[in-house]
């Protein structure tokens, strides 16, 4: 394979640059690449991390997954991006430099169209995007979430309309169900079809992949930011390399013996009934919020989660969930104002993986 300045060899790992765009002080933007192709043929498999600059345990599986005895029993290639925002990394931030918003939304999106040129970030996702919507077949973006948070996956929903009919989509999503459990992470599913395009998550890095390119891909997220939680790196590691004995890629008695099973390590969800992805409950009363609950917590429809209370810690409201399903994770910091989220949770889900982009066109 030649991508960047790397040229694979069979029964190699090899290193280089993918160069992303040019800089106005001279030199140019390059992620780092780093390409293992095995001795024999077989699938294309790209890992990517560091979309956000600041989230370490991401970029940390990616280098580690690649190790130098990889090649010796693969069957295809392993392409991994360690660090898709080099411009956020450089300053510990979630958004690169170039603009002040999530770079994870500018990744093409062949059913919406803008009048608005591309600014220099969505020229940069587009680039990538072509490399591996070119040679991937399947995509594992490496993330994390907020402080403390429990490790999990995201599924995204399978949208079919313009780009591919309905039963394209249910064998996409059979692939995506299959890359999902393999991993070895308990498996939120997205949001709901409308939410989930409003929110450009169609544009993030898994999203194009699946739904603009057709290729199976998840996104991860390995507990919290910033610093690089050991017990979530080894267990991302092992997602990785079930992931490659799911792909046929690597036979299972090839996993390195000091690389664990699949999910150890990693709480299993606490419900056995499906749960999608949510931001809530939210406060509708400013304040600092007091938590009653913790992560991995199960939560029924109606019950308290959190204290809103005055700077003088007088208690002012309560903030109550909607849902059944448990507590991901709790919001950072201490104050909130009207309308900010209190939690991230897993509820429960009903909704079908395969939906149409347009549920009106759907229904005329």
């Amino acid at each position: 394979m030649k991508l960047g300045t790397v040229e694979s060899e069979p029964g190699a790992v090899v290193g280089g640059w993918f160069e992303a765009t040019d800089l106005p002080t001279g030199g140019a933007e390059r992620l780092p690449l780093v390409v293992a192709e095995g001795e024999s043929a077989g699938p294309t498999l790209w890992l990517t991390g560091g979309v956000h600059g600041d989230e370490a345990t991401g970029v940390a599986v990616a280098q580690d997954a690649m190790r130098a005895d990889l090649p010796a029993n693969l069957s295809g290639t392993v392409v991994c991006v360690p660090v898709v925002n080099p411009a956020g990394l450089r300053r510990n931030a979630r958004q690169s430099y170039y603009g002040d918003d999530d770079p994870n939304r500018y990744f093409p999106d062949p059913e919406s169209a803008s009048s608005r040129p591309p600014g220099v970030q969505e020229r940069i996702d587009e680039r990538l995007y072509e490399a591996f919507a070119e040679s991937a077949d399947a995509l594992v973006d490496l993330h994390t979430a907020q402080v403390g948070s429990m490790p999990f996956l995201i599924r995204d929903r399978v949208l079919y309309g313009e780009r591919r009919g309905r039963e394209e989509a249910e064998e996409l999503a059979a692939d995506l169900d299959r890359l999902a459990s393999a991993f070895g992470f308990p498996t939120l599913t997205e949001y709901p079809a409308a939410e989930y395009v409003e929110q450009a998550l169609q544009r993030s890095t898994a999203g194009a992949a699946l739904n603009a390119a057709g290729v199976p891909a998840v996104t991860v997220e390995l507990g919290g930011h910033s610093v690089v939680e050991e017990d979530v790196r080894a267990a991302g590691v092992a997602g990785v390399y079930s992931v490659l004995v799911e792909l046929g890629m690597l036979d299972s008695a090839d996993v390195p013996e000091d690389v664990g099973d699949p999910g150890v390590g990693v709480p299993d969800a606490p419900v056995d009934y499906p749960v999608r992805r949510a931001v809530h409950p939210r406060t509708e009363t400013a304040g600092l919020i007091r938590h009653r609950v913790e992560p991995g917590d199960v939560v029924e429809s109606g019950d308290v989660v959190a204290d809103v209370v005055t700077p003088q810690g007088e208690g002012v409201d309560t903030v109550e969930t909607d849902h059944d399903g448990y507590v991901v994770a709790r919001r950072e910091g201490l104050v909130a104002y009207e309308g900010d989220p209190v939690l991230s949770t897993a509820v429960r889900d009903d909704g079908d993986l395969v939906v149409p982009r347009d549920p009106d066109a759907e229904s005329e």
